[in-house]
């Protein structure tokens, strides 16, 4: 079962790349009872060793990443508007307007932009491009904003989460989803013995999961992600990707890996055995961190399972109830015949 409440704890926490202290302090407070062995290493990534009732005969890793897309302070204006930078893969129109977050304070702001009224016309119908923004938190001058935020402070969307009939709204679904994943199954008695990795700085180039899967070294690992929904008006067929409510999404290929062979049909081959609603994707997009984890060493063999998620690296994301349970569902089957082979 879905610990939902949990997971609006997981989502509501603040973590960008590069800043994930308090996502990470919250995931070692609900697994230090729960594991063997836990190493913070220099990038900040959760290494997690749990005994299963049997040793594994492959050494498998599990991984899912604790950073979300936002945003820094790049400097203060003289007026007491903040310059900023994104940090991860936002688009443009998921910007302006938006209510965020600034600081370890999490000061109140909203990201300016231009009164509609005062458009020229070739800026009418365009989304102006964050380089061009500023977010306001109501201070009158650079020395009172000086007060209460510094360049270099991280920024997060300040968004609902929302759990009502069968869907969830919420920002950072992307990957705090596949965190839980994770917590959950440490919490639980396994079947083999599992290495698990919460890593960082996804979002800006899968980084934290290089330095993580080296010292792992693992034989085989699963990479539990959230990734693209298109099901939506003027989206048809492939360019859908992949459907909010039919089921786990597990990759055959994306723009950073080729992912197993093997490991995709046993995936497959688990979810109609086991009656487990399943999906691929029916477009080659996105990227996650199984991009670096199948490079490390010698080479790990490697497989991605993902719940659908639409308006994915925006202020707000949305799944399903039921598509969470199945990914859940499915990881750990497909976690246990891995360890087994």
């Amino acid at each position: 079962m879905t610990d939902h409440k949990l997971l609006k704890k997981l989502c509501t926490a603040s973590g960008i790349s590069g800043d994930e202290g308090e996502v990470r302090e919250l995931i070692l407070s609900e697994i230090r009872d729960h594991a063997d062995k836990i190493i913070v290493d220099n990038p900040g990534n959760i290494i997690v060793f749990k005994k299963g009732k049997k040793r594994a005969k492959t050494k498998l890793m599990l991984s899912a990443h604790m950073d979300e897309v936002g945003f820094i302070v790049t400097d203060i204006l003289p007026d007491g508007l903040l310059k900023f930078a994104c940090v991860g893969g936002i688009n443009d129109s998921a910007v302006f307007a938006k209510q965020v977050l600034v600081g370890k304070d999490k000061l109140p702001g909203v990201v300016c932009c231009k009164p509609v009224h005062m458009l020229k016309a070739d800026e009418k119908g365009k989304n102006p491009s964050p380089d061009t923004l500023t977010i306001d938190i109501g201070a009158e001058s650079r020395q009172e904003a000086l007060k209460y935020v510094r360049p270099g402070d991280s920024v997060v969307f300040d968004s609902i989460y929302e759990n009502k009939n069968g869907r969830i709204i919420s920002k950072a679904i992307d990957d705090r989803f596949g965190c839980l994943v994770l917590i959950e199954m440490i919490r639980s008695q396994l079947p083999y013995d599992m290495t698990f990795v919460f890593c960082v700085q996804e979002e800006v180039g899968l980084r934290g999961s290089a330095a993580a899967a080296f010292t792992a070294a693992p034989d085989s690992a699963i990479v539990i992600e959230a990734t693209t929904a298109a099901d939506m008006p003027g989206s048809e067929n492939e360019k859908k990707v992949c459907c909010v409510g039919k089921g786990a999404v597990v990759s055959f290929m994306d723009r950073a890996s080729i992912y197993d062979k093997e490991y995709f049909r046993l995936a497959m081959d688990i979810s109609k055995e086991l009656g487990i609603p399943a999906q691929t994707k029916t477009k080659i997009a996105g990227g996650n961190d199984a991009g670096s984890i199948h490079k490390s060493r010698g080479g790990v063999r490697t497989i991605a399972v993902s719940v659908p998620c639409r308006y994915l690296h925006a202020n707000a994301g949305l799944i399903s109830t039921d598509d969470a349970k199945a990914v859940g569902d499915l990881v750990r089957e497909l976690a246990k015949r891995i360890c087994e082979q």
